[in-house]
């Protein structure tokens, strides 16, 4: 049998609270009816909770309903005013930014936006950058260090869009200096993967001082079904591929690649986007006041060697 979906959990977790607020307002002991629903709910939450495959991960990093960073930014930040613009070509609507504050402190947002229904999902392009998302992200860099605002990139796409447009812009060199540019900050740079972290469109908005994932969330250099298509020339070997890639939270710890995993809610931030959203806060908050204590000479040091002392290799 297969878990409940995210609506019926949260349908039924509304049922408990309205029930529970009842007998607070009235005084009414309402015990024989919250007790079973209640039970109810840890019962479908518990179908989530057991282990999961890499592949399955993947799954819940696409899962319907997976808050996205619009929506952390809705419950995370204040005063967010969004720039347009790359000052070149257009305003590519995958990649979204502006000056924020985060939970009180004051940073620069870059956010890879999705979409949150099939009509913003394609307006966005799925959250995959063209030429003009990145020197969009570029121009907001620039102002970050103008300002000494602390940059918060929150990454969650497939990778930058392959469309013949993007190419005929240059696509792979905007993304080349997007990383370079970023590299060069003078300020700290908290990256937070919060769904897919796919190849060098998610790269060119992640070369900060602290990168962290979130617990069901994926970061690799290709997507598994694109692997398994190069590898196997079949997308249906994607399973095979996840395993092979090693792209889920916890392999990404083991490797260094992250610094941290954020814990979801049981079974998904889909399921409880506000928990979620508390403790991505949180993770990116304490991080923000950990580099806020270090010299622009040091950040710079810091985030250059943190990129440099990537990889392992056994030799046989």
């Amino acid at each position: 049998m297969s878990p409940a979906s995210p609506d019926a959990v949260r349908e039924l977790e509304a049922r408990v609270h309205d029930l529970e607020d009842t007998a607070r307002r009235t005084g009414q002991n309402l015990d024989a009816a919250i007790t079973p629903l209640r039970a109810e709910v840890e019962r479908l939450r518990a179908a989530h909770r057991e282990p999961v495959t890499r592949w399955e991960r993947v799954g819940l990093a696409r899962a319907p309903g997976r808050p996205t960073a619009l929506d952390y930014a809705e419950r995370l930040c204040s005063d967010f005013t969004e720039l347009h613009g790359d000052r070149a070509f257009g305003d590519d609507l995958a990649l979204i930014g502006g000056p924020a504050r985060w939970q009180g402190t004051p940073v620069m947002l870059l956010m890879q936006q999705k979409g949150r229904d099939t009509k913003g999902k394609i307006k966005r392009r799925f959250g995959m950058s063209n030429p003009e998302g990145y020197r969009k992200a570029m121009r907001l860099m620039d102002l970050a260090d103008r300002f000494g605002l602390p940059v918060v990139s929150l990454i969650d796409t497939p990778g930058a869009y392959p469309g013949i447009e993007a190419e005929e812009r240059g696509q792979a060199w905007a993304i080349a200096e997007s990383i370079q540019r970023m590299v060069r900050l003078s300020v700290p740079a908290v990256c937070a993967v919060i769904g897919e972290g796919g190849s060098g469109g998610a790269l060119a908005v992640g070369v900060g001082n602290r990168v962290l994932i979130q617990e069901n969330a994926w970061y690799s250099v290709i997507s598994p079904e694109s692997c398994a298509a190069i590898l196997w020339r079949d997308a249906a070997q994607a399973p095979k591929a996840a395993e092979a890639l090693k792209l889920t939270a916890p392999d990404l710890l083991e490797l260094g690649i992250v610094e941290e995993i954020v814990p979801e809610p049981p079974g998904g931030a889909h399921l409880d986007p506000d928990a979620a959203a508390r403790a991505l806060g949180e993770a990116v908050g304490r991080h923000l006041a950990e580099l806020g204590g270090l010299s622009e000479a040091e950040l710079k040091a810091q985030r250059a060697e943190r990129f440099r002392s990537l990889g392992a290799f056994t030799e046989g």
